[in-house]
């Protein structure tokens, strides 16, 4: 009988210090992620555009909203692109509910970003991390501003890295942040944060129908386009003048034709005046490798136009009637 009193004794102790180490637990959580929010949601800001866009009956206005965030304290803003694209005017309702005018610094549809100035100056700024040092299972929170008065707070974790993701312009984002720390909407433009109150990231979309997965431009990528786009107000970046699709090999035409690499960009068209039509590129062509870097598909086209390429030599190597040939350009900056 005394055994059992010690034994009901001791399974209640176990009992208690295990819910004593839950509640510390959930308090640690609760606490990491109201500290990030003391941190990070001052910074946070809601959008209204005006849009204007051309339709069968001509120019028409339309409004939008997304959210922003303080990076600088003289007042830039960070967002999405798809946010303020084609914005002809647009209004920012900080956490204390005042209202001002911004104007748009400068965008990027290839990334999904945009920098928009407020002139009113920041209340708060929020600090751009590093999302190199992000792992998964990491612990995140996404804030978004979509009523203008009062930020929205999800949390999760880092789902996955290095993910890719498809821009409205076609091409591709590398590097996304996967985390299952909901997007509400309006939130898109928002920070994704660390538990140290840095944003790694800013949130850009969900994938409609599936539950938990959502995505963000790492910081990384928001710090150089931001730069850029402060300086220049657009991105620079290399063109040739190609239009073209991606197609796989056999492997009897991989044998056949001694090719390394189990994919190429074929050439379906070339824009006239460009430098890929003064360099000679004609459709059919089949590109295989720009300088030393093979050509698997266009994405890894886009990924060799960049900015340090512009007006600067390039030695391509295409298979055009069962030939390898190399042919000489010089990409210009895209329009």
């Amino acid at each position: 009988m005394l055994t059992l009193i010690a034994d009901s004794a001791n399974g209640t102790s176990q009992q208690h210090h295990r819910e004593t180490s839950d509640a510390e637990l959930l308090d640690a959580y609760s606490q990491a992620v109201t500290s990030v929010v003391d941190r990070v949601g001052a910074a946070v800001v809601h959008l209204e555009v005006t849009v204007q866009r051309s339709g069968r009956r001509g120019p028409a206005r339309s409004d939008g909203s997304g959210s922003g965030f303080f990076y600088t304290p003289d007042g830039f803003l960070l967002t999405n692109s798809h946010v303020v694209h084609d914005a002809i005017g647009i209004r920012a309702t900080l956490g204390d509910g005042s209202t001002h005018t911004a104007h748009l610094v400068g965008e990027d549809p290839d990334t999904d970003l945009a920098v928009v100035k407020v002139d009113h100056g920041a209340p708060a700024c929020a600090v751009l991390g590093d999302s190199a040092s992000l792992r998964a299972g990491q612990l995140v929170v996404a804030i978004g501003n979509p009523l203008g008065f009062q930020a929205t707070v999800t949390a999760g974790v880092v789902s996955a890295l290095g993910r890719t993701m498809r821009s409205q312009s076609g091409r591709l984002i590398e590097g996304v942040i996967q985390t299952d720390a909901a997007l509400n909407p309006g939130n898109s433009g928002g920070p994704l944060v660390s538990s140290r109150g840095d944003v790694v990231g800013v949130n850009t979309a969900v994938i409609a129908g599936a539950q938990g997965i959502c995505f963000a431009i790492p910081s990384r990528t928001a710090e150089f386009v931001a730069t850029r786009l402060m300086r220049d107000g657009r991105v620079r970046r290399a063109y040739l003048g190609i239009i073209g699709q991606t197609i796989r090999f056999t492997r009897r035409q991989a044998d056949r034709f001694h090719l390394a690499a189990p994919a190429a960009v074929l050439v379906t068209g070339v824009e006239p005046g460009s430098p890929a039509d003064m360099a000679g590129f004609a459709a059919r062509d089949l590109l295989l490798r720009v300088g030393s870097t093979p050509i698997t598909g266009v994405d890894d086209l886009h990924r060799v136009l960049t900015e340090d390429r512009i007006d600067t030599t390039l030695e391509v190597m295409v298979l055009r009637g069962g030939i390898e040939r190399k042919i000489t350009v010089r990409p210009v900056e895209r329009g």
